[in-house]
């Protein structure tokens, strides 16, 4: 029983190592992977700051969520799409993304981060926004498309 355990241990820490390694040592097929989905963040934040939210909605799998601060959860592309619409006269100056980790298993991956942002108002007011993500990422029809979306922000 203890050599199980042991094993059980040992099997685990493994698993725990491998999922802190840094996503950008990945080789072969991970590498074309996380190529593909870091140029997909690219195209979101550009998509945000151009107002084009239908490419924002597109970037969401179908039957994709996103789990905004305060409301429940959103889910699936026309909500998602309404979600993202900023009022009339607001607009993203800035929107970067930066990924601590992504790490692809298979179809499926996740990406855990840092976002800031600038508002613009009517009025050309500006103001600066910052906080953390953790992202799903599921390829569908082989495009990687963000399944599952959570962010909220931090203070500093």
């Amino acid at each position: 029983m203890k050599n199980r355990n042991n094993a059980l241990i040992l099997g685990i820490i493994c698993l725990l190592a491998s999922m802190v390694a840094p996503a950008q040592a990945q080789t072969g097929p991970e590498a074309k992977d996380l190529q593909e989905i870091y140029a997909n963040i690219r195209a979101f934040s550009q998509a945000y700051m151009d107002g084009d939210y239908e490419a924002m909605a597109q970037a969401y799998t179908e039957d994709g969520r996103i789990l905004p601060p305060g409301p429940k959860i959103i889910q699936g592309r026309e909500d998602i799409h309404a979600r993202w619409i900023m009022p009339e006269g607001y607009t993203i100056v800035k929107h970067l993304v930066s990924p601590e980790e992504i790490e692809v298993t298979g179809n499926y991956a996740y990406d855990v981060g840092y976002y800031e942002g600038i508002t613009r108002n009517p009025e050309g007011e500006e103001s600066a926004w910052k906080g953390k993500y953790l992202i799903v990422w599921k390829k569908e029809e082989g495009v990687w498309k963000i399944h599952i979306d959570a962010w909220n922000r931090v203070n500093d």
